[in-house]
């Protein structure tokens, strides 16, 4: 047999779909090292593994399946991280019950910056949609590196926002890293590998299940200094990963929200617990940034309530009564009645129209709303 280094020959056991974390941790126990592992005779795994399992293993060890597992994590620009190796992040060694190894494509996040997971519901509205992109955008803006696990609703739309606006994220993924999912994220996934990073604790090829997103979340907790809750329900997986975060000792921020609306009980419910309520994110960029001696970039951003030079009168007084929650045309009409004498049929045309230039955002058919550019 070839010599291997215990990286390696870790790397190799992990790929086979017989050894889970705790079997393979029951052989190194016994062992003492995955190098021994793989240099066993079929005999010295009675009770161990199952006779099938210990031929299935002595087997592929006589022959090149070891290389072969190395070279096409070459070939497919993955790199493996075994807890022990020295480029494995520094954060997620302390957390209760570290992966055993990390497959990685792109860069990890770098560990002199700030790290900040934006998480929440899958099916957000368009308030938690509009928040987790600006939050997202500021956070960049101020070298701040943003993490989350690619997820449909927040943290996509946050990544997103996070990579448009040049800035690094990473996607902790609870499937095989070489799989998108969910396959509607693949822009995020491109873009990831281009500016950012994507991890996983499970080998390429495992295919994304139900029962493996919930240990990912210590990772995004993990790898991160502070978490944004957006929005979640009151039972949400979102709410998994702040349990896991409070268990590491990282700060909760959450977003506050109506009382009546269903996708904000959650994120009452932890400022209510003790998270701190995100008012602004100038105001949690000054408190954050104070914990790593930086300071907030102050450079304004403009929004399209302020870019008034490409508006009419009309366009403007419709601007100047919508905000980030999405208003129903009665709404707006009532909401200027005392400014102008515009008829409704005209307002529904202008809405149209504005929809179409991109002025405002239009959801569910009649109700409109403002984002930033």
């Amino acid at each position: 047999m070839e010599k291997y280094t215990e990286k390696e020959a870790q790397c190799f056991l992990q790929s086979i779909n017989f050894i889970n974390t705790k079997k393979l941790n029951k052989l190194k126990a016994h062992f003492g090292s995955c190098l021994h592992i793989i240099n066993s005779s079929e005999s010295e795994f009675n009770g161990l593994l199952t006779p099938d399992e210990a031929k299935a293993l002595t087997d592929m060890c006589k022959t090149n399946d070891i290389s072969s597992t190395l070279n096409e994590l070459k070939a497919n620009n993955i790199s493996y991280y075994p807890l022990f190796d020295p480029d494995y992040p520094e954060a997620l060694r302390h957390i209760p019950s570290p992966p055993l190894a990390i497959y990685v494509k792109g860069r990890l996040p770098d560990p002199f910056l700030p790290k900040v997971a934006i998480i929440g519901a899958r099916n957000c509205s368009a308030y938690g949609s509009q928040m987790a992109r600006l939050y997202a955008k500021e956070l960049t803006s101020n070298s701040i590196q943003i993490i989350s696990g690619m997820a449909r609703g927040v943290d996509g739309i946050a990544e997103l926002s996070a990579l448009n606006s040049g800035g690094y994220t990473c996607s902790v993924l609870g499937c095989g890293i070489d799989i998108c999912y969910p396959k509607e994220n693949q822009l995020i996934y491109d873009m990831s590998l281009m500016q950012g990073g994507i991890i996983s604790e499970y080998p390429p090829g495992t295919p994304p299940h139900p029962r493996l997103f919930p240990p990912r979340n210590r990772i995004i907790s993990g790898l991160s200094d502070a978490i944004i809750v957006i929005e979640a329900r009151e039972r949400s997986g979102t709410l998994i990963t702040v349990n896991m975060a409070l268990d590491q000792g990282r700060d909760i921020y959450a977003l506050p929200g109506r009382t009546t609306d269903s996708l904000s009980y959650g994120c009452n419910m932890l400022i209510k617990d003790g998270a701190t309520p995100l008012i602004t994110p100038e105001i949690f960029l000054d408190e954050f940034l104070d914990r790593f001696n930086l300071q907030r970039n102050t450079s304004e951003t403009k929004s399209i309530k302020h870019s008034s030079v490409f508006l009419s009168a009309d366009e403007r007084l419709i601007i100047s009564v919508l905000d980030f929650i999405p208003k129903s045309i009665s709404e707006i009409y009532c909401h200027l009645n005392d400014k102008t004498s515009m008829s409704i049929p005209t307002l529904m045309q202008l809405l149209t129209n504005m929809t179409l230039q991109h002025k405002i955002k239009c959801i569910d058919g009649n109700n409109y709303y403002i984002e930033e550019d």
